[in-house]
């Protein structure tokens, strides 16, 4: 393999056939590759220099869970070779294949006509719910993660990144990125009253949301799903919350703009909502209900609260490190700055939705 790769990927290589152009991702480095025959391909490799994290950047587990999927109904690419050989590139890498259709940063849709609109976010729901019904157990992925206890190991998890991304310090300033703002209550609150867990074990992505999908050129359906780096065992809720959070951030936050708040996606009752202008986008109601629908279980809202305010909870752990990468200059995105910035607001919406006070439409009760 090493020397196949090392005849494929020479210098030559890289300045004609390879470019780094895809720029949605925060987290490890991606790149198109055509070769002599101008097919094309995708190459992912985890970030240079020493990592931050021990559990972020696993290419690896990206692409055993991409490579078990390929013979299920759960669309994803086509994943070639994995290569944890650090002396080609500098860094682990696999090569999967390239979808050749439309990305979404904005899930509001923009230019899409009405019923395609709708269809393109009722699909992306559906899509969910053919991974959720999956037995991890049946593609070989009994051991890709723990069957339960799965929000208490987040919690573990998401205080011991926030524990080493809080020391990272500033290349030119020196300061620390420090907590999220309510960092300890909120790890307090979610300790208790988490969601049942599922009767069996649920294979989850871990990054569900309209621009980590791939949809097809011309109709409005889900193709491939992409970013497979927080892939586990886990419960679904997480995943849904997840995809919701349009509506949610939307509905949460009183400081406009923000980078995730989008007017579309306010409720039409709402002073500022531009809901009107985007015939076809479906309520938050619409949404659970699909999927409830397609994945043949019913959806607690006392549950679905507290797993969304989790969910604001663990983005700002997710921000907090995008600003750590920031800060010793190791992130893949120029965006990353502004990203790493949206730490604290997140926290914020999370402790009001949890924490008293209440947001949006619903308040969870701990």
């Amino acid at each position: 393999m090493a020397g196949v790769v090392r005849q494929t990927i020479d210098q030559e290589a890289l300045e004609r056939y390879i470019k780094q152009n895809f720029g949605f991702g925060q987290s490890n480095p991606t790149y198109q590759i055509t070769d002599s025959t101008r097919k094309r391909y995708v190459l992912r490799k985890k970030p240079p220099g020493k990592l931050l994290s021990k559990t972020a950047h696993q290419v690896d587990r990206e692409y055993r869970v991409i490579h078990a999927l390929e013979q299920t109904d759960v669309p994803v690419p086509r994943a070639y070779c994995l290569c944890e050989d650090e002396s080609i590139l500098g860094t682990a890498f696999y090569i999967m294949e390239f979808f050749d259709g439309r990305m979404f940063e904005n899930p509001s849709f923009p230019g899409v006509p009405a019923n395609d609109r709708r269809e393109m976010w009722h699909d992306a729901i559906r899509t969910l719910a053919k991974l959720h019904r999956l037995n991890p157990s049946e593609i070989g992925l009994s051991t890709f993660g723990k069957p339960s206890g799965f929000y208490t190991r987040q919690l573990a998890t998401f205080a011991r990144l926030a524990q080493s991304q809080a020391s990272a310090r500033d290349a030119d300033t020196s300061l620390p990125v420090g907590h999220p703002p309510h960092f300890h209550q909120l790890l307090s609150l979610f300790s208790r009253n988490q969601p049942r867990e599922r009767d069996g074990p649920v294979l989850v992505h871990g990054d569900y949301k309209i621009d980590n999908l791939v949809f097809h050129p011309t109709q409005p359906r889900v193709i491939g799903i992409l970013d497979w780096e927080m892939s586990t065992i886990g419960h679904p809720l997480a995943d849904l919350t997840n995809v919701l959070g349009p509506w949610t951030v939307s509905n949460a936050t009183t400081s406009w703009p923000r980078i995730h708040a989008d007017a579309a996606f306010l409720s039409p009752s709402r002073s500022g909502s531009k809901a009107a202008e985007f015939p076809g986008l479906p309520s938050r109601e619409e949404v659970v209900g699909w999927y409830e629908e397609a994945v043949g279980w019913r959806v607690p809202a006392g549950e679905l609260e507290w797993a969304t305010g989790f969910a604001l909870f663990r983005d700002s752990v997710i921000f907090q490190g995008i600003a750590a990468r920031w800060a010793v200059r190791q992130a893949s995105s120029e965006k990353a700055m502004v990203y790493g910035r949206e730490m604290g607001p997140f926290a914020e919406m999370a402790w009001a939705l949890v924490g008293g006070g209440g947001v949006g439409e619903g308040r969870a009760r701990l």
